[in-house]
C-alpha cells in the first residue's frame, strides 16, 4: 500500500477502497493533489513569472528556438497542430506531466466536431475515427420531492463521445510531422523573459534542472493552475469553478446506452457542515461497455464551502450508487477530474486579461468558456479557425503587443451572458431552501420544453440568441416569480448590473 493512500485511508474512506483497486491508483491520487493546490494559490501572494528580459541570468543558455511556445500538452495541440500544419509554424509544447493524456474525457456534437476538418487539420474519417459512441437523444432532469419533474429530451446536443487521448494523439502526430518541431513531457513552465523582439520561457525538468528556449510568442495553455493567468488578474483568475470528478467504468446494470444524460440531480442540496453544494450528476456511454459518469456542482471561488477535488471524489464513490445500479463485474477504468473555470466578464465586453506583449492565453488558462456546456473543449474547437488564423496573421505583422494580441480571443458575448446564469445553480445554504436549484431549473426546463427545440437545442450548444433568451426568461418570470427574488439574492446590485452591461454587449456586439 503507498504511503499516499494510507494517507487519505481515514479522512476519505470511499476514495481509498477505489484508488486502492487501481493499478496506477497513486499516481491520479497524485495528480488530484496537484490540481488541488490551486485552493491555495488562491491564498498566497502572486508569483512574479513575467519578467523583464533584463533579468535573464548571464550563463543562460538557449537550447532551442521556434515561432510559438505553448506551456501545457493537451488542448494546446489541436492549435499547435494546426499551426504547424496549416502554417508551417515552428513549435515546441511541453507538460508538467505526459503531453497528449487528459485527466478528462470530452462529449460533443459531431456537427461541432467536424470543424477540425473544415480547418484542414484532419480528415472527416479521422474525426469520426475518435467518436467512440453516438447516442440517439440526451435528456436533463432537475429532482423534485415528489417525483413531478420535468426531464428534457434533446437531440444532436453533446451527443458524441469522443477518446479524448486518440484525437490528442492524432494532432500530436501532425505536429511531429513538420520538422523543427519538438514536444517535451515532464517539463514545467517557471518563468518568462521578454524582449522587445522575442520571449525566452525557462522551462525544468523533474529533477529542477533549468532549460531556456527562446520564441516569438508564448502560448498559455496551462489551464486553471496557470501561473501567468494567476499574474495577469492579479491573483483572481476565475471567479467562479466547477469541480468535477468521474470515472471511465464498466459494470453498470442500469445504463441506456442509446441516451447521454446532459444534466441530472437526484436530491437536494448537500447541507453537510462546511458544504453547501447542489450535486449534479452527468453520464453518457462510451467505448463498447464503458459508461462515464461525472459529479459536480458550480460554486463561488471564494466561497467557503469544501471545493477539494479529494473531498468530492469521495462524495462521489459514496453517492455512485444512488445515481446508478452497481453490478458484480464493476470495475473502474480511468478516474475524471478537473476543475472547470468561470469568469464574471463585469462590463460591456470581456473584462478579464488574456495576453500581454508576446504572451497569449487559451482555453482554461484563459476561462473564456461557458461551464454549464461546452466548457473548454468545446470553445477551442468552435474558435479554434480564427484563433490559429489570426495568431498567425499577428506573428507575420510582428504585431505582437499585449493590444493586438488580446483580439485573438474565444470570448463570445452570447457565452459570457449564458455563464451568467451558472450563478444561479451555485447553492447558498445562508439563502436558499435545500430544493432551490432543482426547483428553479425544473421551471426552465418546463419553459423549454413548451417552446420549440430549437430553444433547447441553442441553449444547450452556447448558440442562444439574445431575442430567445430574452423569450425564456419572461417566461420563467412568469411561470416563477421566485426567480426575481433570487436574482437579487444571486447577483446583488453589482451582479445584476453587471449582468445587464453583459446583455448589452451581447445586443450591440457583431456577429463573428
Amino acid at each position: 500500500m503507498s504511503s499516499l493512500l494510507k494517507q487519505i485511508k481515514q479522512t476519505h474512506p470511499h476514495l481509498y477502497k477505489a484508488f486502492s483497486a487501481l493499478v496506477d491508483g497513486e499516481q491520479h491520487l497524485l495528480h488530484i493533489k496537484a490540481v488541488d493546490s490551486y485552493w491555495e494559490l488562491l491564498k498566497h501572494p502572486v508569483r512574479q513569472v513575467i519578467l523583464s528580459g533584463s533579468d535573464l541570468p548571464k550563463n543562460a543558455v538557449i537550447s532551442g528556438e521556434y515561432d510559438l511556445i505553448y506551456a501545457g500538452g493537451t488542448l494546446s495541440l489541436l492549435h499547435a497542430a494546426v499551426m504547424a500544419k496549416k502554417y508551417g509554424r515552428k513549435v515546441m509544447i511541453f507538460d508538467r506531466q505526459t503531453p497528449a493524456k487528459s485527466t478528462r474525457d470530452w462529449n460533443i456534437s459531431r456537427q461541432e466536431l467536424l470543424k477540425l476538418s473544415a480547418i484542414g487539420l484532419f480528415t472527416e474519417n479521422e474525426v469520426d475515427s475518435v467518436i467512440v459512441r453516438r447516442y440517439k437523444t440526451g435528456w436533463v432532469e432537475f429532482y423534485k420531492p415528489d417525483g413531478s419533474q420535468k426531464r428534457l429530451y434533446m437531440k444532436n446536443v453533446l451527443d458524441c463521445a469522443v477518446n479524448a487521448d486518440k484525437l490528442l494523439g492524432m494532432a500530436k502526430d501532425k505536429v511531429m510531422l513538420v520538422q523543427g518541431s519538438t514536444i517535451l513531457a515532464e517539463r514545467s513552465f517557471s518563468c518568462c523573459y521578454r524582449f522587445d523582439d522575442h520571449i525566452v520561457v525557462k522551462v525544468e525538468d523533474s529533477k529542477g534542472k533549468a532549460f531556456y528556449y527562446k520564441a516569438e510568442v508564448l502560448v498559455d495553455v496551462m489551464g486553471i493552475l496557470s501561473p501567468i493567468a494567476m499574474q495577469l488578474n492579479e491573483g483572481v483568475p476565475q471567479t467562479h469553478v466547477c469541480p468535477t470528478v468521474g470515472t471511465i467504468a464498466s459494470g453498470f446494470e442500469d445504463v441506456d446506452f442509446d441516451t447521454g444524460e446532459i444534466l441530472a440531480s437526484i436530491g437536494p442540496a448537500d447541507l453537510v457542515p462546511g458544504k453547501g453544494r447542489q450535486l449534479i450528476w452527468e453520464g453518457f456511454p462510451a467505448e463498447e461497455s464503458q459508461y462515464i459518469s461525472y459529479l459536480f456542482f458550480y460554486d463561488e471561488a471564494d466561497s467557503p464551502n469544501d471545493k477539494s477535488l479529494l473531498g468530492l471524489f469521495d462524495t462521489y464513490f459514496k453517492k455512485l450508487p444512488e445515481y446508478k445500479k452497481i453490478g458484480k463485474e464493476f470495475v473502474v477504468h480511468r478516474p475524471v477530474y478537473g476543475i472547470i473555470p468561470a469568469y464574471f466578464h463585469n462590463g460591456f465586453n470581456r473584462t478579464r486579461e488574456i495576453a500581454d506583449d508576446r504572451i497569449i492565453l487559451f482555453g482554461d488558462a484563459a476561462s473564456l468558456a461557458s461551464p454549464l456546456t461546452f466548457c473548454g473543449f468545446g470553445s477551442m474547437v468552435r474558435n479554434l479557425p480564427h484563433l490559429t488564423a489570426d495568431l498567425d496573421h499577428a506573428i507575420t505583422e510582428n504585431n505582437l503587443s499585449k493590444k493586438h494580441l488580446e483580439k485573438i480571443s474565444a470570448y463570445e458575448p452570447n457565452v459570457a451572458s449564458m455563464a451568467n446564469l451558472m450563478k444561479y445553480m451555485c447553492f447558498n445554504s445562508a439563502t436558499d431552501e435545500p430544493n432551490f436549484v432543482n426547483d428553479l431549473m425544473n421551471e426552465v426546463m418546463i419553459v423549454l420544453d413548451e417552446l420549440p427545440e430549437r430553444y433547447r437545442q441553442a441553449m444547450f450548444r452556447d448558440e442562444m440568441k439574445i431575442e430567445d433568451l430574452m423569450m425564456v426568461m419572461l417566461r420563467l418570470a412568469w411561470r416563477y416569480p421566485r426567480v426575481l427574488v433570487a436574482t437579487w439574492e444571486k447577483l446583488g446590485m453589482h451582479g445584476s448590473f453587471g449582468f445587464l452591461k453583459n446583455l448589452t454587449g451581447w445586443a450591440f456586439s457583431p456577429v463573428r
